[in-house]
């Protein structure tokens, strides 16, 4: 059965549709002589007739074998036919895609990209993970957008430089740049120290800085409801303030913290779908803008 050919199982398929090996021939566009080679060269491969040939008009009557190879063969070519379609789909970009994501991004870029992706090709299966862990999770993924580099098989891109601010409540400081030291013994809100909050706090120091940390949380929204309760100021990077309103004023820092570096990450080595190679291109495009 290892010689059982497409072709072959295509021309079985058209033979009992059609009755005869003339009209066969005319469908699939071969000559009849071919058909009757392709029958033949079937019957060697399954051991037995298929078709009885009662010769003159009358058409052709499929074997009891014939009936059994049939109905798979009818099966493997809509299964052949399916496969075909689907990599029709997936060269133009209508496949799966599975993104890596952190929560200030979430709100951020990635909305952008899903949505250009969306229009492009509306038939593509998007799913989104957030999960930040240390070292982020890449093999299993398409794309990773993380906020630093990670050690491992993977290839880095990075995006953009994410500067640091000072976030308060309007009139808390004065308008312009606020110098690290003013805010020694300061109350502030702000992330544990296992996410970003490092390389703040060593900026304070550096700057002979104290402040009193009074709330730490890994939401962002709740380090900025906090904010507006009044309980402290916060240090966060700018894409979290992306879009912030009024009830909220935003300083430059002076000297300003190290930023934060946003990369995109893949696994090393892996040929990227045309799918995952567009949300590359557009994930650059998007971040052009930040720059």
């Amino acid at each position: 059965m290892s010689d059982v050919d497409l072709r072959h199982l295509a021309t079985l398929a058209a033979i009992a549709d059609e009755g005869s090996f003339g009209r066969a021939a005319a469908r699939l566009g071969y000559t009849q002589s071919t058909v009757s080679q392709h029958i033949a060269a079937l019957e060697r491969c399954v051991g037995g007739a298929v078709f009885d040939r009662p010769g003159g008009p009358r058409p052709v009557r499929i074997t009891p074998l014939g009936r059994v190879v049939l109905t798979h063969a009818r099966q493997l070519l809509a299964g052949a036919r399916a496969m075909t379609d689907a990599l029709e789909r997936f060269r133009a970009g209508d496949g799966r895609i599975d993104i890596g994501t952190f929560q200030s991004l979430s709100t951020t870029i990635l909305p952008r990209l899903v949505r250009r992706l969306r229009e492009e090709h509306p038939g593509c299966d998007i799913r989104l993970v957030e999960e930040e862990t240390d070292p982020p999770r890449v093999d299993d993924l398409d794309l990773v957008f993380v906020d630093g580099r990670t050690a491992g098989e993977v290839e880095h891109r990075k995006l953009l430089d994410d500067p640091y601010a000072l976030v308060a409540r309007p009139g808390d400081f004065p308008g312009g740049p606020v110098p690290l030291s003013a805010l020694h013994d300061a109350p502030m809100v702000a992330w544990p120290a296992a996410c970003d909050q490092p390389p703040v706090e060593e900026a304070f120091a550096r700057a002979g800085a104290r402040p009193r940390t009074v709330f730490r949380t890994t939401s962002n929204e709740a380090v900025l409801a906090m904010v507006r309760a009044g309980i402290g100021s916060a240090v966060l990077p700018r894409l979290v303030l992306d879009g912030l309103d009024a009830s909220l004023s935003v300083h430059e820092l002076r000297p300003a913290p190290p930023p934060r570096e946003i990369f995109l990450l893949r696994p090393a080595g892996r040929t990227p779908s045309p799918l995952a190679a567009r949300a590359i291109e557009i994930a650059l495009e998007v971040t052009a803008g930040y720059r």
